[in-house]
C-alpha cells in the first residue's frame, strides 16, 4: 500500500521560507538548493519548499486551502507556542481558541500557507 512521505509547499523564495520553517520547527533543513529546501522528521515525513519560479514547477492552481498541522499536547503549551511565534513576528491568522477537537490556533508562513497547532488525536 502506498504511504505518503513528502509534503511540498510551493513558495516564492525557498531561502526565506526555509528560514521561517527552521525557526518555527526548531531544526535545520536536511537539504538546501537555490530552488528547494527540505526538512526531514523522525516520523519519516518530509517537508519540501519548492520555488514557484523553478522551470520544473507547473501549476494552474491558486489559493491556500490546506494546512500543515503540528500536534502539541497541552492547552498551556499551545498557548505558549502561540505567544512565542507571535513575539517572533509570525503572522497569526486565527488566535488561540477552543474548538470541538481542543485548543488550537492558525499561523501563516511567508507565502500564506496555513499552519495549525492543535492537540494530538485521542
Amino acid at each position: 500500500m502506498p504511504s505518503p512521505n513528502l509534503l511540498i509547499l510551493y513558495v516564492e523564495d525557498p531561502a526565506r521560507s526555509g528560514g521561517f520553517y527552521e525557526k518555527i520547527l526548531e531544526q535545520a533543513p536536511a537539504f538546501q538548493s537555490p530552488g528547494y529546501v527540505g526538512f526531514a522528521f523522525e516520523s519519516g515525513l518530509s517537508l519540501g519548499l519548492w520555488s514557484t519560479s523553478s522551470p520544473e514547477f507547473v501549476s494552474a492552481g491558486t489559493g491556500h486551502r490546506s494546512e500543515i498541522a503540528i500536534a502539541i499536547d497541552g492547552d498551556d503549551k499551545i498557548d505558549a507556542l502561540h505567544d512565542t511565534w507571535k513575539a517572533a513576528g509570525v503572522a497569526i491568522e486565527q488566535p488561540p481558541f477552543t474548538a470541538v477537537f481542543g485548543r488550537t490556533f492558525v499561523a501563516l508562513d511567508p507565502d500564506g500557507h496555513r499552519i495549525r497547532v492543535c492537540p494530538p488525536d485521542k
